[in-house]
């Protein structure tokens, strides 16, 4: 088994100085996306579901954008290790419970204003007040006062208690339990800093952000197009060696790879089904395949008939799961470029292993997929049809079908696929909680920890629209495992109880892990610098062309 540590997380009571080597950056800022003469990239991309807000994003298609015209307190490196980005330091005190963070001077956003202490308090408190309807909020639900701010009629312009610009370059960060991951988390586009411009006018802002990371916003064409060009002004890790990105909006990996190889289009991660038998064997375009940090489940929320979270619904999800040949499908639909999961997480998290008690639910046994049915039949007769929703633009219909397929053959259901027409249309049935069948999920991590997959997706601080739990799980014994890791003072001790968690998962299943997926691209010929991150996604910055 390929299992590492991804990064430490901080030792209760212990200081983080880390050091960063980065300097500035220039270079030709043309906001041309089609000049032949520079070296603008162009990048498949999907319609951001949200505005480019960072606290409102939670999708892949936003999340890639915000990502390069951000830069938070820490970034990550390829293989997941944490480096300081704004912040100089960030000092840990009080078991994990206290924070003192130091702001490094000299940083500005791209409309000239400095980035302060301030920025990030301002933003955090944005993020975290559910009046805001920020989908991230729960990404700072340990900060002291963070509960007071998920009332109903809370005050739009209310703050964490615990939260502090101390002066312009110094940050106060008090918890209300301990939080080792939290110098890891603040690197995620939840926590970029903002400038004063972005209260005085948040929609505004949304369809025009101004940022402080690699790249400066130039455009977003709905539908069409998202524009960017290198930041001089940039003093970070993530420096870019092009000129800038333009993200061309599909509605269709197979278009992209279509403009791809007629060379309208320099670079893809979405590699449509149908080509996932050949890519790789194409002379015409260059390809890469390896291992990622991608996971790909479906959910069954928890308002279903018949899927509450009680013992009829739990007999079902466990049998659905057990009905399901994901060793067939993988060689089948995904062509050597996904592997069956054995648990919530991907191989890069430190966490993650083949071993954890109970995932036999997650081997095909049609036999005992029909026994347990048959014993949630008992308790309630089954009527109706299984569907599972999914965006009929991406690349989720080959496998829905085929898993629809095996839980009709092996239960004896009618099993179908419900397609939406779009990602923005199907996330925003997601995100609102109207969803009224099972639909495809999946996790591509914000940062290299397993609190990121299991606490962001399946703790009951997460749901309500304040994170990603939108299938409405909540479990006490799981949420309490979650505590215990966040307060342990070691990586080897806090993945004990992040696996312990995904025991409890693995009975309740709140959703059913599929397969972890690996990093696959293809380029054009001429371009250059393909790497991918720990999760699996592709460096942006690292990109050029001849």
């Amino acid at each position: 088994m390929n299992k590492r540590h991804v990064t430490a997380l901080v030792a209760a009571g212990a200081a983080i100085v880390m050091l960063l080597s980065g300097c500035g950056s220039t270079g030709n800022t043309s906001n041309s996306g089609s000049s032949a003469d520079n070296n603008i990239i162009s990048v498949y991309g999907s319609e951001p579901a949200h505005p480019l807000f960072p606290g409102a994003v939670t999708e892949a298609g936003g999340g890639k954008v915000v990502d390069q015209l951000f830069a938070g307190l820490v970034t990550y490196d390829a293989k997941g290790g944490i480096h300081n980005e704004v912040a100089e330091s960030i000092t840990s005190s009080d078991n994990a419970t206290h924070y003192v963070i130091k702001i490094k001077s000299g940083w500005k956003f791209t409309d000239g204003t400095p980035v302060t202490a301030h920025s990030f308090v301002d933003a955090w408190n944005y993020t975290a007040n559910s009046a805001n309807k920020q989908g991230s909020a729960s990404f700072f639900s340990t900060i002291e006062g963070y509960d007071d701010l998920q009332k109903p009629d809370v005050d739009p312009k209310a703050t964490l208690s615990g939260l502090k610009a101390v002066d312009d370059s110094t940050i106060d960060v008090r918890l209300s339990q301990p939080d080792s991951a939290f110098p890891v988390k603040s690197g995620s586009h939840a926590y970029m800093p903002l400038p004063e411009s972005a209260f005085k006018d948040p929609k505004k802002f949304g369809e025009n952000p101004v940022g402080n990371g690699p790249y400066k916003f130039v455009s977003w064409t709905h539908n069409r197009s998202i524009e960017m060009v290198k930041n001089p002004d940039y003093k970070g890790n993530r420096v870019a060696k092009n000129d800038g990105l333009t993200f061309k909006i599909y509605t269709s990996p197979d278009s992209a790879y279509a403009d791809l190889r007629g060379g309208n289009l320099d670079f893809t991660h979405a590699i449509p089904s149908t080509a996932l038998k050949s890519f790789q064997s194409d002379k015409t375009i260059k390809a890469y395949n390896q291992p990622g940090g991608n996971t790909l489940t479906f959910t069954i929320p928890e308002w279903l008939d018949h899927f509450g979270q009680n013992e009829e619904g739990n007999l079902r999800r466990q049998a659905i799961s057990m009905a399901i040949d994901r060793k067939t499908i993988a060689e089948k639909i995904f062509n050597g470029t996904s592997t069956p999961s054995v648990d919530f997480l991907a191989a890069p998290i430190s966490a993650y292993s083949e071993n954890l008690k109970g995932n036999e639910v997650l081997k095909y046994n049609p036999d005992k997929a029909k026994e347990l049915w048959a014993k949630a039949d008992a308790i309630s007769p089954w009527s109706g049809d299984f569907k599972i929703a999914y965006n009929a633009d991406g690349n989720a219909k080959g496998w829905v079908e085929a898993v629809c397929n095996y839980i009709k053959n092996s239960l004896g259901i009618n099993a179908e696929g419900a397609p939406m027409s779009t990602s923005d249309e199907f996330l925003s049935n997601v995100d609102s909680g109207k969803m009224t069948t099972a639909y495809r999920s999946g996790w591509g991590p914000d940062y290299p920890s397993a609190d990121n997959y299991l606490i962001q997706l399946y703790d009951s601080s997460s749901t309500g629209g304040k994170g990603a739990n939108s299938g409405n799980y909540k479990s006490d014994e799981f949420d309490a495992l979650m505590d215990k890791a966040l307060s342990a003072p070691s990586t080897e001790e806090a993945d004990k109880y992040y696996q312990q968690g995904e025991e409890v998962l693995m009975q309740d299943l709140p959703a059913i892990p599929l397969w972890n997926q690996n990093a696959t691209a293809v380029s054009t010929p001429n371009v250059s610098g393909v790497e991918f991150d720990y999760g699996g996604g592709p460096v942006f910055t690292e990109l050029t062309k001849k």
